[in-house]
């Protein structure tokens, strides 16, 4: 589901959480209309291009030498002027998608990481945000992956937790 076009009003939603699933669910409905992604405060060019889709399943330590596993896609986006003046529509990124599908195994509740370069930057890692409807199009908010530890993430949401933050009780949420 999208959010509206008020992007000020849209409650912030964790990018970490958005699936390839969660990505071709929100676009279902709008195949028509040009899909933007957007990073470094800016939109892809009109002419990106999908130039590859990744499903890998990772097996690590984490720095407690707790064992940690996930699966994860990547899609690499090429941030060129090649294909004329309007993006790319939605249905077209989902089709692609959907054709990759046919030959690679693609978790939909798998993590998603997009892969940014203009093919002169080196490629950037990044997560995406919930989809939105901006005017006539939907635009994804791309953000830096930053790095986390794990065994310190799971700390604090079990800090969370035990304070009752989180819910309605939560930190000046009443």
């Amino acid at each position: 589901m999208l959010s509206s076009d008020n992007r000020k009003n849209i409650a912030p939603m964790d990018p970490s959480d958005l699936t390839i699933g969660d990505l071709l669910m929100a676009l279902a409905d709008h195949k028509d209309r040009p899909l933007v992604f957007r990073y470094d405060g800016r939109p892809v060019k009109p002419g990106y291009h999908v130039t590859e889709v990744k499903a890998g399943q990772f097996s690590a330590l984490d720095c407690e030498a707790n064992p940690e596993s996930w699966s994860e896609i990547f899609v690499q986006l090429w941030d060129v002027d090649q294909g004329g003046p309007v993006h790319m529509p939605a249905g077209k990124f989902a089709a692609i998608i959907r054709k990759v599908s046919d030959h690679v195994a693609l978790d939909q509740a798998a993590k998603l990481t997009f892969e940014v370069s203009d093919g002169v930057r080196p490629i950037e890692l990044h997560r995406a945000a919930q989809p939105s409807l901006v005017g006539g199009t939907v635009e994804v908010e791309l953000s830096p992956r930053p790095s986390s530890c794990k065994p310190r993430d799971r700390w604090l949401e079990e800090q969370k937790a035990a304070s009752g933050c989180g819910g309605s009780r939560c930190c000046g949420a009443r």
